[in-house]
């Protein structure tokens, strides 16, 4: 089987590859899409060898040993800057988190929260990952 021609395929057709592939049935409610996703993967790194060693070594390490990536816009010392509704609001990055308003938070989520009053990514309210809206 190929990549090509899993993008044919009908939801049938992707099932009985699913199981022929990972010999497990589909997961409840995976779409087409996801389902292409997965079995093209597949395909794809038993083509080339399977996964790197570093790559195993990494799915072998618990969750709560893997590091959170910091973005390099988010070192402490560093200064966000937002206007919402006329209102200047500025953020201090920190080494344990955010200060906004001499208070401090964890999460830029949270003070979007109350920045907006509504839920809001925080990085996305910042700008960081992508337009913010006001």
């Amino acid at each position: 089987m190929t990549v090509a021609e899993i993008e044919g395929m009908d939801r049938a057709a992707l099932v009985a590859a699913w199981s022929d592939i990972f010999r497990t049935p589909v997961p409840k409610g995976l779409s087409k899409v996801l389902m292409r996703r997965f079995l093209a993967i597949e395909i794809q790194t038993r083509q080339m060898g399977g996964l790197s060693k570093k790559t195993k070594t990494a799915l072998r390490k618990p969750s709560d040993q893997t590091a959170r990536r910091q973005s390099p816009g988010l070192q402490p010392g560093g200064r966000l800057l937002r206007e919402w509704n006329g209102v200047t609001h500025v953020v201090d990055v920190t080494d344990d988190g955010f200060v906004w308003k001499e208070t401090r938070y964890r999460s830029l989520s949270r003070i979007a929260r109350e920045i907006t009053g509504t839920h809001w990514s925080g990085p996305r309210f910042f700008g960081l990952n992508g337009a913010a809206k006001s």
